[in-house]
């Protein structure tokens, strides 16, 4: 694995000038002292295949940043993840990373680790409230309007859809939903979008598909904000005898969020149409490396990174390092004006999984 770093600060100081670029500049911080910095990482869940891809890389992407690890797994229950942090404070660990699902309730805890002077980098998401040294994930909003850009597409500007939302108490579930919602109003306001509450659950989006189909039988695009719902719905159209292929004007088009290996493979065969890929590769390698710099007394400022990403501010004193997620397509063609992917492209880390 080669890991790209962020593009170096360059003060210009005879002329007065500095570059805001996303970037390192050394500091005094070298908790290591000679040796490996010990971080805490706490893996959100491991009951999808994304966040099962993202442990994976987690072990090698250390190894080669030159960190030891600590690890945890608080399976979505925010509970145990502040019991985690607990665990981690009392380990002496330098830094953490983590991916808090409630992005509320996570404030009081990174405070207390702020206080200790133990760094964060939360990947993935980004709290609602408070501060830390770095966010890693992609851009969530440009997620919903992909997907949204997609169907109104496909569908011709009419007919129903269906999202199933994620949860609504994480910055990505608000996200993905508030810019579906905000993209369909404003250019397709002849498709009417059920939006439904799944709390990141398949079983509960599958349930939810049943009882629309139920009473809206001719739903025609379906949103998933992740890949937690793929198994399900594929399940449910196919129950229902809605599986077509795509050239059929009776196929149902659905679009989902991840990126995993068997998304692609039903790109392939015609069983769902897209997906937004989220780098989990990327995320475990960053959340890594920046949780390093904060311990070694880096600091970054805004700008375009070497590694086909930006970093914004979000708001006063949070930065945000926005990764590439294309969407993916089965013949990777512009779809509204917009670039994609093709399914098998071997740049996907579903291709390389």
């Amino acid at each position: 694995m080669s890991i790209k770093i962020p593009l170096r600060l360059t003060l210009v100081s005879l002329l007065g000038l500095s570059m805001l670029t996303a970037c390192a500049s050394d500091g005094k911080g070298d908790a290591g002292g000679g040796g490996k910095p010990l971080v805490g990482v706490d893996y959100p869940r491991s009951d999808t295949d994304f966040w099962n891809a993202y442990i994976k890389y987690v072990p090698p992407s250390a190894r080669e940043l030159g960190v030891e690890l600590k690890t945890t797994n608080s399976q979505n229950d925010i509970a145990a993840l502040i019991s985690n942090i607990q665990t981690f404070i009392s380990q002496n660990v330098k830094g953490v990373v983590m991916a808090p699902q409630d992005t509320a309730a996570i404030a009081p805890s990174l405070q207390q680790l702020a206080d200790r002077k133990i760094p964060v980098v939360t990947i993935d998401t980004r709290p609602d409230t408070g501060n830390v040294f770095m966010v890693v994930r992609a851009d969530n909003r440009a997620y919903g309007t992909k997907a949204c850009q997609f169907l109104g597409t496909k569908l011709g500007g009419k007919g129903k859809v269906i999202m199933f939302q994620g949860g609504l108490d994480s910055i990505n579930g608000r996200d993905r939903t508030e810019s579906f919602n905000e993209c369909m109003k404003q250019n397709y306001p002849g498709i009417t979008v059920f939006g439904e509450a799944t709390e990141w659950k398949g079983d509960l989006a599958a349930s939810k598909f049943q009882t629309r189909l139920a009473s809206d039988p001719d739903i025609k695009g379906v949103y998933m904000q992740s890949s937690f719902a793929l198994a399900g719905t594929l399940q449910v159209l196919k129950q229902r005898n809605l599986q077509f292929p795509p050239s059929d004007p009776r196929h149902v088009f659905v679009v989902s969020n991840d990126g995993i290996p068997e998304e692609l493979k039903d790109i392939k065969e015609g069983l769902i149409d897209a997906t937004v890929s989220q780098p989990a590769d990327q995320f475990a390698t960053y959340g890594l490396y920046y949780v390093k710099a904060a311990i070694d007394g880096k600091t970054f400022a805004p700008g375009p990174t070497d590694h086909g990403s930006t970093i914004v501010q979000v708001r006063d004193g949070l930065l945000e390092d926005q990764l590439a997620a294309p969407l993916v397509t089965a013949d990777g063609a512009t779809v509204a004006g917009q670039p994609t992917v093709r399914y098998d492209d071997k740049a996907l880390w579903g291709n390389a999984s």
